[in-house]
């Protein structure tokens, strides 16, 4: 019974050890981690609104200059252009706060051009270590280093994300991570 006992005592700090282990993540891949989920999510649920729903602003309250759904999924894929292009060292567009000069207008098109974006930003998250992840950047937009960047558009996603659940809600679609 000792043995037994013993054995499994092993088996068990063995795994432990070889988990804890496995779990080590580079920069890149822990920055990823929430950037893949946020991406996830919102892009899931800008594609659960129906093409018709698109158009859709609250009018109800304190909402006269408020986006529609789709100038708010195109304003976060400028964001994401915008923050990418800002780390590449690359002119980012400008007036993302209108969309930006991206010609997208139908849901498809701006679900790919959202796609895209993400993509894009996949791209710096990959090119992110611990060695320049305090590297200074120039350009707009918030961030004046890497992780300052990286950061600020995870923020700004997430931001937008949780204003679309609300315009989902009111328009009777539930956001596929509350499924």
């Amino acid at each position: 019974m000792r043995v037994v006992i013993g054995l499994l005592t092993g088996f068990v700090l063995l795994n432990s050890a070889s988990a804890q282990q496995s779990s080590a993540k580079t920069v890149p891949e822990s920055m990823n981690y929430m950037w893949k989920m946020v991406e996830k999510e919102f892009t899931s649920l800008a594609d659960a609104m129906p093409d018709d729903k698109w158009s859709f602003k609250p009018t109800q309250g304190a909402f006269t200059e408020a986006r529609t759904f789709a100038e708010q999924v195109k304003h976060v894929a400028c964001g994401n252009e915008a923050w990418a292009k800002k780390l590449r060292g690359e002119k980012p567009p400008e007036r993302c706060d209108l969309g930006g000069p991206n010609p997208a207008k139908s849901k498809a098109e701006i679900m790919s051009y959202l796609r895209d974006s993400f993509a894009m930003m996949d791209g710096e998250i990959e090119k992110t270590s611990a060695e320049n992840l305090l590297s200074a950047v120039k350009g707009p937009y918030a961030g004046d280093n890497r992780l300052e960047v990286l950061t600020s558009a995870l923020w700004h996603a997430s931001d937008h994300y949780g204003q679309l659940v609300e315009y989902a809600r009111m328009n009777g679609v539930v956001p596929p991570a509350s499924r």
